[in-house]
């Protein structure tokens, strides 16, 4: 089953990351890019990890037709800035149809255009209204962990945010507790931020600095909410993102009473049986390491406790696992290909 992939946004990080998986994806055929600012340079220009590699050329816009006359299963990816896409997604919806395309596509988004349902909830967490409303739980949410059988036949997929994938990942032993307060907070490296710099991103400001941002109201926790609601977890919670001199990576840790009855064994035992059969969830002991998933779609999870108090930690990597490796791993799910195709590979050691 080749895949005839465009990619929108293919500049940026998240497009690099894409270009670079589906390099060695075994079904991937014909992969386009897209990118104005970048176009008729060769990707190796902004990604240049890919030259002699991957030896194509950014194109201004995807030309539709052309696309849809080519072989295989046709995807797209968008790797655009959040907003993007979901100002686009109306037009683009008309062109697909009138090209065929608009049942057979299966768009894979790697933004938070799509990723809540309600336009109210959307609007407070990313504080401006949602450009086009009424697609609005339309899309699939991409996280395989908590929503592979929804994945399955998908044909639009919102792929999870990276502070909330990690966050959803450390919360899979606790499906269907009473937890009361949860304590999170999550630790990023400066590529979360995207390929432009900015006054928090630039290295100098960064690379010898540790602080929070966003804190108690980073616009992915309702999506961390949300899978609470849906696996009956209950408890409230408090999220403190922190930025730290680091490329890649996030290490998150969830800091909770264990209910009455459950002990430290119980937690363990709960672990063992999410991680279990999982392509992408390891279980280790003592603390996570970001160098030991960086550049990998893994997750490795482990617990503690001591007396009531209990952590669940995780470490993954933003772009890979929260954010391309995902996307792929989703598209994997939705067209009923190996899961791990493409995918499963241990990132460098040391990163």
């Amino acid at each position: 089953m080749p895949l005839n992939v465009a990619i929108l946004g293919a500049s940026g990080y998240g497009g690099g990351e894409l270009l670079r998986l589906l390099a060695v994806h075994p079904e991937a055929g014909s992969v386009r890019g897209a990118s104005r600012r970048h176009a008729g340079r060769p990707f190796h220009a902004s990604h240049p990890n890919l030259r002699g590699v991957v030896g194509s050329a950014f194109e201004a816009e995807i030309d539709w037709e052309t696309f849809a006359a080519g072989p295989g299963t046709p995807v797209v990816f968008s790797a655009m800035p959040h907003g993007e896409l979901a100002a686009q997604l109306e037009t683009l919806e008309r062109r697909w149809a009138a090209l065929g395309l608009a049942d057979r596509l299966v768009l894979v988004d790697l933004s938070g255009d799509f990723r809540l349902e309600s336009g109210e909830v959307f609007a407070e967490a990313y504080g401006t209204p949602h450009p086009c409303p009424e697609r609005l739980g339309s899309f699939v949410y991409g996280l395989p962990e908590w929503t592979r059988r929804d994945l399955v036949g998908a044909r639009r997929i919102a792929a999870a945010g990276c502070f909330a994938t990690a966050l959803q990942l450390a919360l899979l032993p606790l499906r269907g507790l009473d937890l009361g307060l949860v304590a999170a907070s999550a630790v990023t490296g400066s590529s979360g931020s995207g390929a432009a710099p900015g006054d928090t991103t630039h290295h100098p400001t960064r690379a010898h600095d540790f602080r929070a941002y966003k804190v108690l109201r980073h616009q992915h926790l309702p999506e961390v909410l949300a899978t609470m609601a849906r696996a009956g977890i209950r408890g409230t919670v408090g999220f403190v993102p922190q930025s730290a001199p680091l490329v890649r990576g996030i290490f998150a840790a969830l800091q909770f009473l264990l209910p009455p009855g459950l002990d430290g064994n119980d937690l363990s035992a709960r672990a063992a049986a999410a991680c279990d059969g999982e392509p992408f969830l390891r279980l280790v002991e003592g603390s996570p390491r970001v160098g030991a998933v960086t550049g990998s779609n893994f997750c490795d999870l482990a617990v503690a406790a001591a007396g009531r108090h209990a952590a669940v930690l995780v470490a993954i990597d933003n772009l890979v696992k929260g954010m391309a490796g995902q996307a792929i791993q989703c598209l994997n799910i939705a067209l009923g290909l190996p899961e791990n195709s493409g995918l499963r590979a241990a990132g460098p050691f040391p990163a």
